[in-house]
């Protein structure tokens, strides 16, 4: 039995749109619940919380951390490391903190890059010097600032220190969320945790939840974009020529992009029997490629086919580039690059 009367929480937040934090005030009469049996202790999103109230604590005093968003500076990693010294359970919330979501699309690119697009060669950017991206300091009102250090590459939470459990979703559904106030109601009751590694979220595919109706056989012999056609609501979207990545999607998201005539992007992560999310679509997405045709399709119908998919890393890899097998190959060559 726990000595504690509340458990302590700390949330915390990396290279993130700010959209976790929205959903746990989503959860609305249970956040108040959540007050009864937890102290937050530090939520900068939420109140007046500094770095230095988390710096204060003790080695594992914290009894639950909450990690949103990707790490794509040094800061964000030196506040992870932080988290995880602080905090005796450490949770990822989120894609961007699971699977290094949306900023993770960023490993394209070396961190020089980025910053010369960002600074030079934006329609918006104003620069006196066209040859020399600004300094990382910067003179605001009276007081000199130091823009973070980018990292070499966007990592996500587990890529960096240790992680007890997984929230994929972008952002959570509120009903996994709830399931950290019933971790923590547990806790205080029995002193027990879930298994270390857990996801909450479902563990099958997403179109075992999925509502549609989906035909013995699937042929896509044309592939379009939602905005082209207008997708019939109980149909199968494969079925459809329209990309879905429902079948290399964990499930427990509640289908609820599919419930509002919207394919599913792959924000709840690979289940657990998929190593690589994008790679596994690819694959699957081909062998549905003009399937009963395929003894007479010609090449340049095929490469008609392939080429009708806009933007496939951002298709097939939009939240979980940073984790995948083929961000190892990509930052092995990114790494190669000379930084600036």
């Amino acid at each position: 039995m726990m000595i504690n009367k509340k458990v302590k929480i700390a949330i915390a937040q990396g290279a993130v749109c700010g959209g976790c934090s929205v959903a746990l005030f989503d959860l609305g009469e249970k956040l108040a619940l959540l007050k009864n049996l937890a102290e937050i202790v530090f939520w900068p999103m939420a109140a007046d919380f500094k770095f230095k109230d988390l710096e204060s604590f003790g080695d594992k005093e914290i009894d639950f951390g909450i990690y949103h968003g990707a790490i794509r500076t040094e800061e964000q990693k030196h506040l992870a490391e932080v988290m995880r010294k602080k905090c005796k359970i450490l949770i990822a919330a989120g894609s961007c903190s699971c699977f290094g979501g949306i900023p993770g699309l960023g490993n394209v690119a070396t961190k020089g890059e980025i910053l010369d697009y960002a600074y030079m060669k934006t329609a918006s950017t104003k620069n006196d010097d066209p040859n020399k991206i600004p300094s990382p300091k910067a003179v605001v009102d009276g007081h000199e600032l130091t823009l973070p250090e980018l990292l070499d590459s966007v990592y996500a939470l587990h890529q960096i220190v240790d992680v007890d459990y997984f929230i994929p979703g972008c952002p959570p559904e509120p009903r996994r969320l709830e399931k950290i106030i019933e971790i923590a109601e547990g806790y205080l009751r029995t002193g027990r945790l879930p298994p270390k590694g857990t996801v909450i979220a479902g563990k099958a595919s997403l179109c075992e939840e999925c509502p549609r109706e989906k035909p013995d056989k699937i042929t896509v012999d044309r592939i379009v974009r939602i905005h082209e056609v207008k997708p019939d609501p109980n149909k199968c979207f494969l079925a459809q020529g329209i990309i879905c990545l429902g079948p290399v999607t964990r499930s427990g998201c509640g289908a609820n992009c599919i419930n509002v005539n919207m394919p599913c992007r792959g924000c709840m992560g690979p289940t657990e029997k998929v190593t690589d999310q994008g790679a596994k679509m690819i694959s699957a997405l081909a062998s549905l490629l003009a399937l009963e045709q395929e003894q007479k399709i010609s090449e340049e119908k095929l490469d008609e086919l392939i080429d009708s998919i806009k933007d496939p890393l951002g298709t097939f890899y939009r939240y979980s580039l940073a984790v995948g097998i083929f961000n190892k190959v990509l930052r092995g060559e990114v790494h190669a690059k000379t930084r600036k």
